[in-house]
């Protein structure tokens, strides 16, 4: 069995599945049970209130109020790193649709019809929000305010409340919601799938997997088992697996790069996240590292927000560039099967998510050792005060390398598999190599604006390194 797992997991075969419920039955139950999912959104529940009353009414000192590191300390990176194991998961328990939910079985609600422009625009207002997000976070200061943060959470709650009040279930996580979309094109590089048997789907009458049943509804994003084709929109919930009188829902456990070679880019979604996403990297890079825009607006916040805007715009255009200087020396952008698709998506869906780890992985790790202490100031806890710890220096570096090292083998490995299997003799050996190129110099901007140059200035880190 250990040798089929890895089978998987490094031989791509995108036919090739190990479903998780057959082998861990319990695992089937515990998603079957409502009871279990309930219970760990309570806890989702608790928590964010907790950071949100706590950055609304407890001290405004970094130092001294917790909420500030559970938020961008613990949350960003957790979510971030749920991607590659558990998919979209986290949005099966999000506590942002929570309000909504009351409201709707509270029966508060004007249902309307979604809107075709939902389906058509949503994209856009996602990355929109995405962008907000991170322009905020990188130009107000707001990850050193713990209001600033509650207020943040807080938008975001208020997004998806009066989603629910207009639109039945979970039309802003399906459509709407920047962390949603994030999360969707980072789990197409996750080791698991949720997908429906097709098979035991095709004798089905009912379809109560999306529509419910006897008073309990169905999929909260209009899916069902067996509209769920790829990892960009399932929430992962569960719901459909105690619907499901044909037991077709399945976990299967996939190599990590099989939708990506699968999909091909295809999708707006991915096509229009991945460039902002590098390119929103590669800025807070530069803003962490070679220049400090802070010392250079000397703390002027209009200063700060302006530089930033700039940064954002020149790293989302040069990432951009690359994906279409890429795909046109791909040299095939078109499929019969599927129409247009961008190869170079893809390929450089590991570089983002990659960088997305680096970036909270470096917060985590920088203020982690004070957190303790940080509770204690807060809740006056003075046996609290002395649990600080120091990471080593060489972490930081040694994590961020390997993390960034081993984006750029994964993808110049999809690239690999697109030239020996459905382009096979299609794309010239020329073109090879030189879209291999293309996939180097990206790594090397990211490498050259890594945040490890910034905090360590490199010399310390070689000189604790070889002492």
């Amino acid at each position: 069995m250990i040798r089929r797992i890895l089978r998987i997991l490094f031989d791509v075969d995108p036919d090739d599945r190990l479903d998780l419920f057959r082998l861990f039955p319990l695992l089937k139950a515990v998603f079957r049970d409502r009871r279990v999912h309930a219970s760990i959104r309570t806890f989702g529940d608790i928590a964010f209130t907790f950071i949100i009353f706590s950055g609304l009414f407890g001290p405004q000192d970094p130092r001294k109020n917790c909420a500030i590191f559970l938020s961008w300390g613990i949350w960003w990176p957790f979510l971030i790193f749920s991607w590659f194991f558990l998919g979209r998961m986290w949005c099966g328990f999000c506590p942002f649709p929570g309000i909504g939910r009351v409201i709707q079985k509270l029966g508060l609600v004007r249902y309307r019809p979604i809107p075709k422009s939902f389906n058509k625009y949503g994209i856009y207002w996602a990355v929109g929000l995405f962008a907000l997000i991170i322009w905020l976070e990188e130009s107000t200061g707001i990850k050193d305010s713990p209001r600033a943060t509650a207020f943040l959470i807080l938008s975001i709650l208020l997004g998806a409340t009066i989603s629910s009040v207009f639109f039945p279930l979970q039309a802003w996580c399906r459509y709407l919601c920047p962390m949603g979309r994030m999360t969707g094109v980072g789990a197409t590089l996750a080791i698991v799938e949720f997908r429906p048997d097709h098979d035991k789907c095709r004798g089905c009458e009912t379809f109560a997997c999306k529509r419910g049943r006897e008073g309990t509804y169905g999929c909260p994003v209009y899916l069902g088992a067996f509209g769920v084709h790829n990892n960009l929109d399932c929430l992962v919930c569960g719901r459909c697996v105690a619907l499901c009188d044909k037991d077709s829902p399945r976990l299967n456990l996939r190599s990590p790069f099989s939708e990506l070679i699968l999909n091909k880019g295809r999708f707006i979604t991915c096509s229009f996240i991945i460039p902002f996403l590098m390119g929103s990297q590669l800025a807070r890079f530069v803003n962490h590292g070679p220049l400090d825009i802070k010392a250079m607006c000397q703390g002027g916040m209009v200063c700060n927000m302006a530089v930033f805007s700039l940064f954002l715009l020149l790293g989302f255009l040069y990432a951009l560039s690359y994906i279409r200087v890429g795909a046109y020396t791909f040299g095939v952008t078109e499929d019969e099967a599927f129409g247009r698709f961008s190869p170079m998506v893809p390929i450089f869906v590991p570089m983002a998510f990659a960088g997305e780890l680096i970036e909270r992985l470096d917060y985590m790790l920088s203020h982690a050792s004070d957190f303790l202490p940080t509770i204690g100031r807060q809740f006056g806890l003075d046996f609290m005060l002395g649990l600080h710890f120091s990471i080593p220096v060489w972490v930081l570096p040694f994590l961020d390398i390997s993390v960034m090292a081993s984006s750029t083998i994964a993808g110049l490995y999809v690239l690999y598999k697109f030239i020996n299997g459905d382009f096979q003799g299609l794309i010239s050996k020329l073109r090879y190599r030189a879209v291999q190129c293309l996939i180097v110099l990206m790594s090397a901007s990211y490498f050259s604006l890594l945040p490890i140059w910034g905090h360590l200035r490199g010399v310390v880190f070689l000189d604790r390194l070889f002492s």
